[in-house]
Formats: C-alpha cells, structure tokens, sequence
C-alpha cells in the first residue's frame, strides 16, 4: 500500500476500532474525487471516522448538522446587502470548504438536501446569479440514520446517486468494544492524532490516480454488472451510465491504493456492491419479500463473467 495512504490509515485506526475497511473505503471516494454516504444506527462512530480523515490530511473541516428547520442557505450561504458599499456580499455557508459532514442528513426536508447537489457534483455553489467554485480537494461525508428511525425522510434518488459509495460501519466484536473503552476511560483518541499528509500531497495523489489504467476487457466488466441490474427481474430501475464511471473511479483508487498502475476484475468485483446497490430501485413485490439491494447485487456479482486477467 502507498506509504502516504497507510500512514493515513493507521491514524484513523488510532481512533477508530475495527473499522479499517471503512477507512479504505472511504480514502477510495477522496482520491476518485467521490463522496461517501456512511449509513447505520447512532453511536457507531460515523461522525468520528469523518473528522479523523479530516484531522489527518490536514483538511479545512466542517459541519452541518442536518435539522427539519434547517435552510438552503444555511448550507450554502447566503447575500448580505453591506450599508457601507452598497453592495450585496456573499457570505459562503459551511459547504464551502475541504471535508465536510453532513451530519444525519435524512433528517432535513428534501429541499435542503437538494442544495447540496450542485455542490457535490460540480464543486461550486450558486447565489443569486453568481457561483462560487469549491477548493479541492472537496469531500462531503454523509451520515445517516436508517429510514426506519421516525423523523427521518429519505434521500431522493438523484442525491443518492451522488455519493460515490454507501458504506454502513457495523457494531463492533466484542473485544473491539472493550478496546475502545480502554482507550476512552482517560483520554480522547481524536484529540491526539496529527496530520500525517498535506493537502498538496492529496492533490497530487488525486492527478496520479486518474493515470491508472483500465483495459478494455475491465470496462466492458462494468458495463456488463450495470446492464445486469438493469435487467434484473427484482430490480425497477438499474444504475446509470454515471453509476458505471463511479465504479471504474473507484477502481483506480483502489488500485493505486494498492500499489498498482492498472485496474484488476477483482478491484471491480470487490467494489461494486459499495458502488451499486444505494443506486438500485428495487421493484415493488422485492421490497415486499424483504428483498435488499446488498443481496441483489452479491448475486449480480457472482453472475457476470469476470475477463481474464491479462497482467502478471
């Protein structure tokens, strides 16, 4: 693994226990340029895995805590008329910055949802007419309670598709649960982690993951796992073409995660159920069954024929 990279997880790893595939997942969606949408019951440790990422890249980092009272503008920002030069200014709200958590997001109206679009999709945000680009590096993670929790609405299909990859964190094992009580009975782990990477460090390993190659027999994978959910009997409405550039993005950050200048099947395979499964819309009688986009996407993964590895 990149010396850089590991040194950002082993940090992440002081304050988060047993959660390194989070970790690794979630440094795939900074490098690919992607957001993360982490989704599981409260007190797991999201809102902690979102700042130790921030506090170990050195990134400027905010918060928006998602409320039902809370406004576009409180996230975006808003115009404010200026008496002395008789102009309107503005004012960039909390999205405008590094890393950003967006705390319990499925606890605001869709209208405030939606106003992060723009923003994770083109890394600018509007205000009257005039737009405002976002510095990279721009990461926005996402937490969110399960929809089953009363005051909550769910994200609409087109944020949904926005966040690169779905990651759910899991209770931990019983021996990770007393670890982390050992180390939280004195002190508190996130106050004494470090930045182990530079923002420029950051940039310049997102330039050299796009330089990762993809054969053509490994995008043909992808599009043939995209078409299967498409066809899929259990599934209403399969992911999009920009869900197929989202899993061979991811792709190459996992590859060059892993010391690789070239896109492997299993890079694919591995990493399509983060990709896909919060992009599917699962027919009506699915939902009815109990039927879950995870387990849809698990059998689209054992079906589609896997290309021939052609490096060594």
């Amino acid at each position: 693994m990149q010396q850089q990279i590991k040194a950002v997880i082993e940090n992440i790893e002081r304050v988060m226990i047993g959660k390194r595939e989070v970790a690794e997942l979630s440094i795939v969606a900074l490098l690919s340029g992607g957001h993360v949408l982490l989704e599981d019951v409260p007190g797991v440790g999201k809102t902690m895995m979102v700042r130790s990422l921030a506090k170990s890249v050195g990134a400027d980092f905010k918060r928006i805590q998602f409320t039902p009272d809370l406004l576009p503008s409180d996230v975006v920002g808003v115009s404010i008329y200026n008496p002395k030069t008789l102009q309107f200014e503005f004012r960039p709200g909390p999205i405008v910055g590094n890393i950003i958590l967006a705390d319990e997001i499925n606890r605001t109206s869709p209208k405030t949802q939606s106003s992060l679009l723009e923003a994770m999709e083109e890394a600018s945000v509007t205000i009257d007419g005039e737009t405002l680009a976002i510095a990279k590096p721009f990461f926005v993670m996402a937490t969110q309670n399960p929809i089953e929790y009363e005051g909550t609405y769910p994200l609409p299909e087109a944020q949904l598709d926005r966040f690169l990859l779905k990651i759910r964190m899991g209770y931990p094992d019983a021996e990770q649960e007393l670890e982390v009580l050992r180390r939280a009975e004195n002190k508190k782990p996130i106050e004494e982690i470090e930045a182990v990477m530079t923002l420029e460090a950051l940039r310049d390993l997102q330039r050299q993951v796009g330089q990762v190659h993809v054969e053509e027999n490994v995008k043909d994978y992808i599009v043939r796992m995209a078409r299967a959910t498409r066809e899929h009997m259990q599934v209403y409405l399969g992911v999009s073409p920009r869900a197929s550039i989202a899993l061979m993005k991811a792709a190459q950050a996992y590859a060059f995660m892993n010391n690789r200048d070239f896109v492997k099947p299993d890079d694919v395979q591995y990493l399509a159920p983060f990709v896909f499964s919060h992009r599917l819309i699962l027919a009506p009688e699915a939902r009815y069954e109990g039927v879950t986009a995870e387990q849809i996407m698990n059998e689209i993964v054992g079906q589609v024929f896997v290309p021939i590895q052609r490096h060594v």
